[in-house]
């Protein structure tokens, strides 16, 4: 009888110290997805103060180029600030009523060295998602380029970030309404693309044409420039898509594959419109179809096979091409560096298609009208909708504000005659005595 109150005893004590040890066992991340998004990150910040610069800056005349430039590294440094002080709270805080995240996380409050989102440190995850905050804030500044004072971009950069950016992020990807509702964006359709090209087209409505637009020459400074910076964009949206997965699996393997695809069928396409059309296949028209091909396909790139990706970058050449060739000379804005023709209109078909083509064969999360789900794309043309018409009625507020605060959004007659990089900046983007 002792003994067996002996072996009672001493199994009891067993369970309890294996219980102790299992409460106090920490869970650790996922090396191999940990190591993915590190690089992943880091190709996404790539595309901001270098990619898209060069792109954006080999577009611009010349005595503008240094301007361009540094609407993207300041969009960088202060994108990246503001995510870090209160955007990702914002934008991943405790859901408030499907609109916004909560302060849990002002100046990363809450969060700690050991902490895990998913198989991830949180710490990557936050430094993940704020590159893509900092980048979609940069492609506005295609709308505006040469023409829009230094000081207004700053406000502008950080009640934009604030008031429109973190609350679209947190309606799909944060626990919001938008994501609730099913709404599929795997890497930024919505929400970075179509946010940002129709605040571009916004802003450049309010700023007005560039002095002499359709009247004299506008030569892009470098197009050698602006294919370079096509390629690194190119480089650095495989982390943007890929990426996207949050872990290197066969998802992730696929949304590189797919997002190659597009961008190169996109490329080609708009190439041959443009040839086509105009008898002559230039460079610019490559460069541009590329990136129209890499938007598109961003909302749908870990939900479509291949196929699904060649239909998203075929129809992304072709509505690109008519975004900048057709529909802006017909309407006659000046979006300088087509950030609503590219970013804008290919986003809006990239989030449509994804309803339509969306492949559960590929991702079980995704099921689309050609799949027999009709409502999924309802749901897509509903997000769309929404986002288009809050980033069109937030941008015309915050940038009246800025215009109050400012003074005056544009600059005056004789810097943009002169140049912003010499009136505002001092500096030129060359010297070549």
């Amino acid at each position: 009888m002792k003994n067996k109150n002996k072996i009672w005893i001493l199994t009891v004590f067993l369970i309890l110290c294996s219980g102790n040890l299992f409460a106090g066992e920490k869970v650790l991340p996922n090396s191999g997805d940990t190591a993915w998004m590190l690089i992943s990150t880091a190709l996404v910040m790539f595309m901001t103060p270098v990619g898209l610069a060069l792109f954006y800056g080999g577009m611009t005349r010349y005595k503008n180029m240094l301007n361009t430039f540094t609407l993207s590294f300041t969009s960088y440094a202060i994108g990246c600030v503001l995510w870090m002080l209160w955007g990702y709270s914002m934008a991943f805080g405790s859901d408030i009523g499907g609109i916004t995240g909560n302060l849990s996380n002002v100046f990363m409050t809450g969060i700690h060295v050991g902490d895990i989102s998913g198989s991830i440190p949180t710490f990557v995850f936050v430094v993940f998602q704020m590159t893509f905050a900092a980048i979609t804030v940069a492609l506005i500044s295609g709308s505006v380029v040469e023409r829009m004072k230094f000081s207004s971009w700053v406000l502008f950069i950080i009640l934009w970030l604030t008031f429109i950016y973190s609350p679209v992020c947190h309606w799909v990807w944060g626990g919001g309404f938008l994501g609730k509702m099913g709404a599929l964006d795997f890497a930024g359709g919505t929400v970075v693309h179509i946010n940002a090209g129709v605040s571009g087209l916004v802003l450049a409505l309010m700023l007005g044409k560039r002095k002499g637009y359709g009247r004299e020459a506008m030569f892009p400074s470098s197009v050698l420039l602006t294919a370079a910076g096509a390629a690194m964009l190119l480089f650095g949206w495989f982390g943007f898509n890929a990426g996207s997965e949050l872990a290197a699996d066969g998802i992730a393997g696929s949304a590189f594959m797919v997002t190659n695809s597009a961008a190169c069928i996109g490329a080609v396409t708009w190439m041959f419109a443009e040839w086509i059309i105009t008898k002559k296949p230039t460079l610019l028209g490559l460069a541009s179809g590329l990136v129209a091909g890499l938007v598109a396909i961003t909302p749908a790139a870990g939900f479509v096979d291949l196929t699904g990706s060649l239909i998203i970058g075929i129809g992304a050449g072709i509505l690109g091409y008519i975004g900048v060739a057709v529909l802006k000379p017909k309407f006659g804005y000046d979006d300088s560096l087509d950030a609503f023709g590219v970013h804008g209109l290919c986003g809006i078909w990239g989030a449509i298609a994804t309803g339509l083509l969306a492949n559960p064969a590929v991702n079980e999360a995704g099921k689309g009208l050609f799949y027999g789900n009709a409502h999924q794309l309802w749901v897509q043309i509903i997000s769309v909708l929404i986002t288009v018409a809050y980033a069109a009625i937030g941008t015309f507020i915050l940038a009246t504000v800025t215009k109050i605060a400012t003074k005056g959004i544009r600059i005056d007659i004789e810097s943009e005659t002169a140049g912003l990089d010499s009136s505002y900046h001092g500096e030129r983007a060359f010297n070549l005595r």
